[in-house]
């Protein structure tokens, strides 16, 4: 089956970094909406579920050659692949689930995270009921969520950068499309996230290098430098 991700596997092979504009000129991005509520689920499977969301609206069936889907995501994937998230509750939560996209839940002791990644396009065409959520007030406190489980991918984030949740939300994200590309997958494997820092970190970096993970690097638009690696996705172990 052909995926909507090959043209990004191919990118990554050849380590293509310098991503040119795209050919006509419009700005794409892909909305992931975060479920905050009062309190909100803890910061930890919040990443899982737009990491899990964003792999799953490129993994639909509706996204694949022939699918109404197709083209909106086949035009973003082969530009920069953008994402902005954006914090809901309540009724603006409600009102995100009418638009086209994929909601997904994780579990957790604090109660279930949700996250929606919706069908990316024009970022000036965004609908009225998304440019009205807030895109700052992601602040979630660190969390303890353990060791990951065994048999799941992981996607491990730089916690000397300290991205905001909105931030690291986007780049779970490519981390997730980045690691089905690469693997081929036609499924979304439910990944974990977890932070890594200083000679952890420094050993993840060294395993990209051989062929063991599967990193992201930063555009430099927000938050972060160009060429910063803030995501490491890495096989199930």
């Amino acid at each position: 089956m052909t995926s909507v991700l090959e043209p990004l596997a191919a990118r990554y092979v050849r380590r293509d970094t310098d991503i040119p504009p795209e050919p006509d000129g419009v700005v794409r991005a892909m909305p992931v909406v975060l479920r905050l509520d009062r309190p909100p689920a803890p910061r930890t499977p919040v990443l899982e579920a737009a990491a899990d969301a964003a792999l799953a609206v490129c993994l639909d069936p509706r996204a694949e050659p022939g699918g109404e889907w197709h083209d909106a995501v086949a035009t973003w994937v082969a530009g920069r692949i953008r994402k902005i998230a954006r914090r809901a509750r309540g009724a603006h939560w409600a009102a995100v689930q009418e638009l086209p996209g994929v909601t997904c839940v994780v579990d957790s002791p604090d109660g279930p995270a949700e996250a929606r990644a919706l069908l990316p396009g024009p970022v000036d065409e965004v609908p009225k009921v998304v440019s009205r959520l807030q895109i700052g007030g992601t602040e979630l406190p660190a969390d303890e969520p353990g060791p990951p489980p065994p048999g799941v991918p992981v996607i491990w984030v730089n916690a000397d950068l300290e991205m905001t949740v909105g931030k690291a939300a986007a780049q779970v994200g490519h981390a997730s499309m980045l690691y089905a590309a690469a693997q081929g997958l036609t499924a979304v494997p439910s990944f974990a996230v977890r932070e890594a820092r200083g000679d952890r970190w420094a050993q993840l970096c060294d395993g990209v290098q051989s062929g063991e993970g599967v990193a992201v690097r930063d555009a430099g638009f927000t938050e972060v430098a160009p060429g910063t690696i803030t995501c490491i996705a890495t096989p199930p172990s």
